[in-house]
Order: C-alpha cells, then structure tokens, then sequence
C-alpha cells in the first residue's frame, strides 16, 4: 500500500489485508505494553487544515504505538493561516523528513494532490477531505461491525449477507460516502435512509438503497444502524424546517432503538449531537458501538501505518514483523 486516499478504488482483497492487520493490532493493546517497535525511526506528521479531536488522538496513538515519531502541525497558529500554500507546506515536511503524512482538509481531493503532486515523497493517509471521503473511518467501522457479529472468528470474513443502514445527512457526509463503497466491497447491503434535500442529487450509480422513512428501514430490522451527525457547519440553507421535526422523523430515539431487531447494532462516526439525530438512551444502550469505534480506530489506524511505512520493505522482514504483533 503506497497511500491511502479513498476506499472507492480498495480492493475487497486490500480492505481484508487492512482488516485483519487491524486484527493483529488489536491483540497487542490487549497486553500489558502496548508498544511496538515496527515504525521505530519512522516520522508521521498529522497534518490537519481542519478541526479534530477523535481522528488526530487515535492516529497519534496509533503511531506511538508502533514507536514512530510524531508531529502534530494544525493549519491554525502556523504559517498555513499567514497564507503558505500546501506545495510549501509539503516541500517543508519533505524537508523534515516526514514518512507518512495524514492529512485532513477542507477541500475535496486535496490528499490526492498531496500524493499525486510530486512535491513530497511520504506515503499520505486521507483522514477526511471536504464532503469527499474518510477511508479510515469506514475501515473501522467495518472492522466494529465484523468483530461484533463475528468475534474472535472474524479474520478473513466479509460482511456478505449482512445489512448496513446509514441514516442522516447523506449529502455533506464523507464518512457515508467511503462508508458506501468499502461495506459494498466487503459485500454488505447497504440502505440510504434521509430527508429528500439531504441525499446528495445522483445517486443512481451507487450501490444502494435510498428510503426517507427511517421507521420502514428499522423493520426492516438492519444488522447495523449507522447514525450521522447532522453537519450543521456545512449547511447554509434550510435543508429542514427545524432540529425539533429532524429528530422526530429521522432521529434514533428510544421508541425507535426498541423496535430494532435483536441483534441489531447502533453506531455513530461520533461527535454526536443528543437529543438531534441520536437519544442518549440509543447512544448508551448495550446496542451501541459508539466507544468500541474508538477503541478500534486506533488499531485500524495502527493496521494502515504499518502497512504504508513497514509492509513496503521486503516480505519476509514484514512477515516477521506481523508475527512479532501477535
């Protein structure tokens, strides 16, 4: 793996590699130390234009884990803010010596750039670029999923013949779209549940199904529920009458979590607004992924890291080194 910038173009066989990796990453947090001396010499740099507290702690957890050096770079307070461009920006971490670059930007395609553009030669991680893609939320996502259903006997299994259903803001959501084509890859059914004005205008080439009523998908009876945030920083229009009747019709209240089927799971990419899309009844509940996602993120995370920067050496070194994690 040389980047990672989108799950659309992951391959099923590519998306299990990560999977199971995250598999073995996630024995080793089990132990007493947790660190790893895979990445050690190694330098990340979290380079994030956008605000971030979940992903910017779990990817720099996860490459601590694996003994790599750190450098968090936020766009505010640095030169970025005075006006650098992001050509400047990379050619300083190329100078520095970065490995890897994860990066979160406002602007789609912006990780692609990094990595296409030749100014730096780092592996680059996409960790949520406009209302593009977050491949490595979707990935954990994927992997919480797998590991509830299937528990210890989840490595080298697919999702096939499990249902997905994603509920919310559809349009402004990148966790939804790289949510979209990795579970389609891995196999699972996957039902878009939203307001009209919240899905985005052509989603006839997607791998879906589309639904406005949230209480026809829950009798549905989904294996996952997945629960969006509402992105109200992204809105500028009226896209429904009022947070009130949004949570009436398309929040996951106590009502509606009661009538999910049995083994049905509640997730949320987190942070959430309670009270909106989600009650604090759903999102405490037994059913809830919620901290089990962050949990997994920093395996899935330290599954990505290895793969970029330790899986390019040779294959025997990298072999021996996955035997070391487990």
């Amino acid at each position: 793996m040389r980047h990672l910038l989108d799950t659309n173009s992951l391959s099923r066989s590519d998306a299990l590699e990560v999977l199971d990796v995250a598999e073995d990453m996630a024995d080793t947090q089990q132990r007493e130390i947790k660190k790893l001396p895979t990445l050690r010499g190694k330098t990340v740099v979290n380079l994030f234009f956008e605000d971030s507290t979940r992903t910017r702690i779990s990817f720099e957890a996860a490459a601590k884990r694996l003994s790599a050096d750190v450098i968090n770079f936020s766009a505010k307070g640095s030169s970025v803010s005075k006006g650098e461009s992001l050509q400047d920006t990379a050619q300083t971490l190329q100078a520095m010596g970065a490995d890897a670059v994860v990066i979160r930007h406002g602007a789609s395609g912006a990780p692609r750039t990094l990595a296409t553009s030749g100014w730096i030669t780092a592996g680059v991680v996409n960790a949520g670029d406009g209302t593009h893609e977050h491949p490595t939320q979707a990935l954990l996502d994927a992997f919480t999923i797998r590991k509830r259903r299937y528990g210890a006997d989840s490595r080298g299994r697919d999702l096939s013949g499990l249902s997905v259903t994603i509920v919310g803001d559809i349009l402004h959501s990148r966790v939804a779209r790289s949510n979209v084509w990795l579970l389609h890859a891995l196999g699972a059914e996957i039902t878009l549940v939203a307001p009209p004005t919240l899905v985005p205008q052509d989603v006839s080439t997607w791998p879906v199904r589309v639904m406005f009523d949230l209480d026809d998908a829950i009798a549905a009876e989904p294996d996952a529920l997945m629960v969006l945030r509402i992105q109200l920083e992204r809105m500028n229009g009226a896209y429904f009458p009022t947070e009130r009747e949004y949570s009436r019709r398309w929040g996951l209240d106590a009502r509606r979590l009661g009538s999910l089927g049995p083994d049905s799971m509640v997730m949320h990419p987190g942070p959430m607004n309670r009270g909106l899309e989600i009650s604090a009844e759903a999102a405490d509940s037994p059913r809830s992924t919620v901290l089990d996602q962050v949990t997994n993120g920093v395996s899935v995370r330290m599954a990505v890291l290895y793969l970029l920067l330790a899986g390019e050496r040779d294959g025997r070194h990298a072999n021996d080194e996955r035997e070391h994690a487990r």
